[in-house]
């Protein structure tokens, strides 16, 4: 447990020491962080490039946090080094432009046919609107997986604001109420999805479990729980839109 005479150090005498010691600390909070994300893209972007992007993250929520304020570092820090981990992601355009043209025309997809059937679009719907074989679109939908779950986590990280001159999202009654109203919706969309889809996000999310942990409880395979899950996000992608 980090002792509160480290902050004390840090903000009120401005201590470098204690700053750095602040610092050492939190790196496994990153590093857990990293780690995450990294399982999260499968491996597409490199680990030690996530921790480094982390780093940021972590000395920009060391230098803001206020340790008068009744919220934990943990709790502050995991959503600057995880927005700052999305920014830099964001910033070097990691994934392929086809990869991300691909994926804006099945969201569209998705959205016409929605707008129309609702929550009962099927798969074989999805494939005729965008002219493929089922064969063809499930192997689309692993093409594209990997922007899937990072675009849902650059939406939430997006609609999460701070003040800036707090920076806390705590102590502002807007952003209460945007971000309990984000929940909501969220919720709302879940529970539109069918059990199985309910599952998927409950292992992946809640569980934190990967693909292949995953198969042994579904008794799917590795591939057909990527595509399943690319499914659910543009689904829910499209509601909270």
């Amino acid at each position: 447990m980090v002792s509160k005479n480290l902050w004390v150090e840090y903000k009120e005498n401005g201590s470098k020491e204690a700053k750095d010691a602040l610092i050492v600390e939190y790196v496994s909070l990153v590093k857990i962080i990293a780690g995450r994300l990294f399982t999260k893209y499968n491996g597409n972007v490199s680990y030690d490039d996530l921790v480094g992007y982390g780093i940021i993250g972590l000395i920009d929520a060391v230098e803001k946090y206020d340790h008068k304020r009744k919220v934990k570092f943990r709790t502050y820090g995991n959503i600057r080094i995880r927005g700052a981990i999305i920014d830099q992601l964001r910033a070097i355009d990691w994934v392929p432009r086809s990869i991300r043209s691909k994926y804006k025309a099945y969201e569209r997809a998705v959205k016409d046919l929605q707008s129309y059937h609702g929550d009962k679009i099927t798969e074989k719907m999805i494939a005729e609107k965008m002219n493929f074989t089922i064969a063809d679109y499930r192997e689309f939908l692993e093409e594209i997986s990997i922007y899937s779950v990072y675009s849902l986590d650059k939406k939430f990280s997006e609609s999460i604001h701070f003040d800036v001159e707090s920076d806390y999202i705590d102590f502002q009654p807007e952003n209460a109420m945007d971000k309990k109203e984000l929940i909501k919706e969220l919720t709302e969309a879940v529970d539109t999805l069918n059990a199985r889809e309910k599952r998927i996000i409950q292992l992946y999310y809640y569980s934190e479990l990967t693909y292949k942990e995953m198969t042994k409880i579904l008794d799917i395979t590795e591939s057909r729980i990527s595509q399943l899950h690319t499914e659910i996000i543009v689904k829910l992608k499209g509601k909270l839109d």
